[in-house]
């Protein structure tokens, strides 16, 4: 005990480690909570689609010289958008559209790349992640950003849980079902974005799929599997840093295999009869 106390004394005692502990912990939150919905609309990849996204962006902001953050963040809610106009308007339906929107920016991003900068660290960091990457002013537009969609998520409560599990009725009711489908999309493409510089590209969707799937197992109400989802999804991602600095380990991959490790026992307490 003694040992995880002085651990945990010297990891604190690191300022970039603090400023990702606490940009980690609210995109880990905010991502649990929007996962949820995803994953009961079957738009799970849209975490992996938006981070593409993102990355394409990034890698042509960086070849312009451009500040990453300011410049992908609105790109990528312009993807959003998109993407679910695409899905709703035309024959190309949920995981196909997102598929192809992911692929075209992915590969525009490695072009750009190719012809510019090539694979330099900082491109290695955008892709799986680093807590060196952050900032003092990535924590701040990060911080911002997270509390926002916290706030904008607790108002819209009722509104999303309706649009989520029968959305012939919350039309009847009047509800405007797409608005807050648009509202869920730019939600995500925003914790996505912000997220990306720990997580990495690569891995940033498992923050929105794992604690939901996970909660899942045990929880069979909507109220029960967020709330643990959100439990989860934080513990998981200092679970993870504690790990990935005590093991010398990638930030990003050590919180996915917590994660994955959570998931594995849930569902060893499922099959045994543990339900909530």
């Amino acid at each position: 005990m003694t040992a995880l106390f002085d651990l945990l004394r010297e990891l604190f005692s690191y300022v970039f480690i603090v400023r990702a502990m606490v940009v980690g912990i609210l995109v880990a939150l905010c991502a649990a909570l929007l996962g949820v919905t995803l994953v009961l609309k079957r738009y799970s990849m849209i975490g992996d689609g938006l981070s593409h996204v993102g990355f394409g962006t990034l890698a042509v902001a960086m070849s312009l010289r451009l500040a990453p953050l300011e410049v992908s963040i609105p790109v990528v809610l312009l993807a959003a958008f998109f993407l679910l106009r695409i899905s709703e308007n035309s024959k190309i339906k949920g995981d196909a559209a997102i598929a192809l929107i992911s692929s075209s920016a992915l590969a525009v991003g490695v072009v750009v790349i190719s012809m510019t900068t090539g694979m330099n660290t900082d491109v290695c960091n955008y892709m799986f992640g680093s807590i060196l990457a952050m900032s003092k002013s990535d924590v701040v537009l990060s911080t911002a950003v997270a509390v926002f969609v916290l706030i904008l998520y607790v108002f819209s409560y009722h509104r999303i849980f309706a649009a989520t599990f029968d959305e012939s009725f919350a039309r009847a009711t009047g509800m405007k079902v797409s608005r807050y489908n648009m509202l869920i999309a730019f939600l995500t493409a925003m914790v996505i974005e912000v997220g990306k510089r720990i997580m990495g590209a690569m891995l940033i969707s498992s923050l929105v799929i794992f604690p939901a799937l996970t909660s899942m197992r045990v929880f069979s109400s909507f109220k029960g599997v967020v709330l643990c989802s959100a439990v989860l999804s934080v513990a998981c991602f200092f679970v993870g840093l504690v790990l990935s600095f005590a093991l010398s380990t990638p930030t990003g991959a050590s919180v996915v295999l917590v994660n994955l490790a959570m998931f594995c026992l849930f569902a060893v307490a499922a099959k045994l009869g543990v339900k909530a």
